[in-house]
């Protein structure tokens, strides 16, 4: 994410629940540079707040959206989020992605809205709480004035899903802004959402990145 210009500042989070204590998750800790990270800079939260792992401290607003859908979806293992440039641009305009383009339709009927404290830094559970209950059972959420967020099985999916939904938001924008795109009609969202959009594609879909990751940056690993 940090290759890819996803994160700006200290803003961005992405978090995996932790194997045996189930309601801990790791996460990148607070201010530190996403190229800049390693996998000894990660900190153990658990589902109080408390950094029960590490020594930096934990972002508040990830603590607030993570912690409620991790509580609330116990099928999650990892949850990924920035204020990345097309993804919040397009939570401003308070409506759902269109299926069309043919890697949109990874997200057909699995990608949720949801208004509660837009715009506002989210730093109280009830606002992470009710993000939560808008996402359901889906993959993705657009948060209304603030950005996306995904959610997998493992980092490696919720992490190409992030990326493929931010994508996807700036591919509207720009067709929005060009004329009326074409919207692809229902059995072929739906074909598409069957070839690309389960949680072993995601999971394939980031391995190139994994492998450039191990022989460009191999220190991630310290």
């Amino acid at each position: 994410m940090g290759r890819l210009r996803l994160a700006e500042g200290v803003a961005g989070h992405v978090t995996v629940r932790d194997p045996e204590h189930t309601d801990h998750f790791w996460v990148n800790p607070f201010g530190l540079n996403f190229k800049l990270m390693t996998v000894s800079d990660l900190i153990l939260v658990n589902h109080e707040g408390q950094v029960v792992e590490g020594d930096r401290p934990v972002n508040a607003a990830a603590f607030a959206i993570h912690s409620q859908l991790h509580a609330a979806r116990p099928d999650v293992m990892a949850a990924a989020h920035s204020h990345s440039m097309y993804g919040r641009t397009f939570s401003t305009l308070g409506k759902p992605l269109k299926m069309i383009s043919q890697d949109a339709t990874a997200f057909y009927n699995d990608i949720a809205l949801c208004n509660a404290g837009s715009g506002a830094v989210v730093l109280d559970l009830e606002t992470g709480r009710q993000m939560a209950e808008a996402l359901g059972d889906r993959k993705a959420l657009i948060h209304q004035n603030h950005g996306i967020i995904t959610c997998g099985g493992s980092v490696d999916a919720a992490v190409w899903w992030f990326v493929a939904l931010e994508r996807s938001c700036q591919t509207q924008l720009l067709a929005d802004a060009a004329g009326e795109p074409i919207e692809i009609p229902d059995e072929l969202c739906q074909a598409g959402y069957d070839a690309q959009g389960s949680e072993a594609a995601g999971w394939f879909q980031f391995q190139p990145w994994w492998d450039e990751l191990l022989r460009d940056d191999p220190d991630f690993l310290n």
